[in-house]
Order: C-alpha cells, then structure tokens, then sequence
C-alpha cells in the first residue's frame, strides 16, 4: 500500500457556515462533493496543493445533529512560511477568527485556531508546501508502544519522522517512509500520567490511500488489524479499520483518471 494519509474527516453542524470558515480564512477552495441520503460529504484543500497533498473531509448530517468533540482527537495542523507565523495568525484575528492560543503563548513556534465547530487548527511555518495545506492530524493515544507497533506493523509506517519527548509527554511524527515532505503526517500525542480519552463524535477518521483495496485489506488482516468494516460491507468502494484507541482509519483506492474524488 502507498500509505499514504489522503484526508481528514471531521462532522460539522452547520456546513454553509463552516464552508464560508475554511474558503475565507484559509483560501480553501471546493474540490468535490457527494450529496447522499440525508448527509452532504465536501472536500476542501488549497488550490495549489501538492499531489499527495491532503484533503479535508466535511460531513454534515442533514438532521440536526449536535457533536461532543471528546478529547482523543487533537487537531489538524496547517502550514505557512517559515517567519511568517505572527503575520498571517495576525491576518486571522483582523479577519475575525477567535484568538485561541497566539504565537506569543506557544513561544512563538506555532499559534492555534478553532473553527466554528470547535475543532482546533493549529498553525504551523514551514519552508514547503501550499499556504495553508495540511500538514499533520494529531490524535491521543493511551500507550504509546502499542500505538507505534500498529502504525509499523499494520502500516508501514517508518520510525517516527521526528519526535519530541518531554517531562510529562511525547509527540510522534509518522508516515510512510517514501512519502514527499508536502504530505500530511499522523502525530501520534501520549501524556505519561496514565489518563484515558473519551473518542466524542465530532472527529471522524483519518484516511490511508492504497494501492489496491482488496489485497491490501487482506494484508491487514493477516497483520491482525481490526476486521471493523471490511471491502464487502462498504460496497467495495472502501473500508475501514481501527487503531488500538478506536480511531477509526479508512483505506482508500485511488484513479487519477476518475472524475470524482468519491468511490461512489
């Protein structure tokens, strides 16, 4: 399998309003959509974005449902040139976006957003990738050995790229070991004090692209993944496994020559 970490999925209550959020604050623009039976699927991403760039996923439901974000999922990160943190978090507070954390209380290394369903964006510089793209989804993990076991094991996933050890925690950044800079990464957050996460609902899943459905279904399962909802229950457009924490991870194939980004 390529690996490679395609979306993000979060739900949102509203989607006009968090359309409106992403297309003016982070330029993102429409790059498809699916109108299903009583739900609405959006892609946004960059209009420059790199070709292993990824996207993100949009999911309202069209029944007035409310989320609970839980504390397992973290945030997605975006990228932005390297110097230019405080100019364009700056451009966000003229714009009217909330002040959540500046640059100043991050020590001047990255500054957090929220949109308007509460999840978090963090903002980091970088020296590749489009403004604003994804750079990386971070998720909660109870036992960090287990969680990089899965990721290497079930994955592919190399050692972590980079990591970030302190008194009370760790960060792990991690993604296939071929993969471009400009793809987004997965870090993997484990606090040492022992504290479980309740999953919420208003964090979806992330979403792996694979070479070919099927077969590589079948690899994850002789590699002992969770058998969550295999090919044959998605229609075999999809499907969906979950690390040891319950995050779900969907598995993806990709046509470059499809005209939807949907399998559908």
């Amino acid at each position: 399998m390529t690996g490679i970490l395609d979306h993000v999925m979060l739900r949102v209550e509203d989607l006009d309003e968090s359309l409106d959020w992403y297309q003016t604050h982070l330029d993102y623009e429409e790059k498809d959509r699916y109108e299903g039976d009583g739900f609405t699927i959006v892609y946004l991403g960059p209009e420059e974005m790199h070709e292993d760039g990824a996207l993100l996923e949009l999911t309202a439901n069209h029944d007035d449902s409310t989320y609970e974000m839980g504390d397992a999922w973290g945030h997605v990160a975006v990228r932005v040139p390297d110097g230019e943190l405080e100019s364009h978090y700056q451009q966000l507070m003229d714009e009217g976006v909330d002040d959540y954390r500046d640059p100043e209380s991050c020590g001047g290394r990255y500054a957090f957003v929220k949109d308007p369903d509460g999840h978090e964006v963090e903002i980091v510089q970088r020296d590749y990738g489009a403004l604003w793209s994804l750079d990386h989804t971070m998720i909660r993990v109870e036992d960090a050995d287990e969680a990089l076991g899965f990721w290497t094991r079930k994955f592919e996933y190399t050692e972590p790229r980079s990591r970030w050890e302190a008194s009370s925690f760790a960060n792990y950044f991690m993604g296939p070991a071929d993969a471009p800079q400009e793809a987004m990464w997965l870090e993997l957050t484990y606090n040492y004090d022992g504290r479980s996460y309740t999953m919420g609902d208003a964090w979806g899943h992330l979403c792996v692209r694979v070479d070919d459905l099927h077969d590589d279904w079948d690899q994850l399962m002789l590699r002992e993944a969770d058998d969550y909802r295999d090919p044959a229950d998605c229609n075999d457009l999809y499907a969906f496994t979950r690390d040891p924490d319950g995050h779900e991870i969907e598995l993806i194939e990709r046509d470059p020559d499809d005209d939807s980004l949907f399998p559908f």
